[in-house]
């Protein structure tokens, strides 16, 4: 018999793989919204500072995964310390989507084209559970932080600043 396929995307098949629990949170996307982020916080009805967006930055030629509350941004010295690079620059959006298979508003953490060194602000500690994107604009799922940590091989360190 034939295994069943998933229809979801990307993150979502890795969760399942993963067997780890999660919740799906999709909401109604208005692509006129300033900060996807935001909105996503605002959607679901949970403060900014436990929704978490996936921001990629080039640590000294190596793509790294910075994952920060939506309501701070990410910290390039900080992240680049936490990898041991000398310096870290944001990554080009087009890079990141090719390199991720996602597109820019909807990169998740979890289910990339292939395993990216990844830093997870400890913020996330504070938290039972967190949401970062789904793999699409206008879906988020819910997991916890350990969880998170375990499927991207996340380092946890304080990369974000408010």
């Amino acid at each position: 018999m034939a295994k069943k396929q998933s229809t979801g995307t990307p993150a979502t098949r890795a969760l399942e793989a993963a067997g780890v629990p999660w919740t799906a949170h999709p909401y109604d996307h208005d692509p006129r919204a300033a900060s996807y982020g935001l909105e996503a916080a605002d959607a679901l009805g949970v403060p900014p500072s436990q929704v978490f967006k996936t921001l990629l930055a080039d640590c000294d030629g190596t793509l790294t995964v910075g994952v920060v509350p939506v309501d701070a941004q990410l910290d390039l010295k900080a992240l680049a310390k936490a990898v041991g690079a000398k310096k870290a620059v944001m990554a080009d959006p087009a890079l990141a989507e090719r390199a991720t298979g996602y597109v820019v508003g909807g990169i998740s953490p979890v289910g990339q084209k292939r395993a990216l060194p990844t830093v997870l602000d400890a913020t996330a500690e504070n938290w039972d559970t967190v949401y970062v994107s789904g793999g699409r604009r206008g879906y988020d799922v819910g997991l916890a932080p350990a969880d998170l940590v375990t499927l991207t091989r996340a380092r946890v360190a304080a990369i974000a600043r408010h």
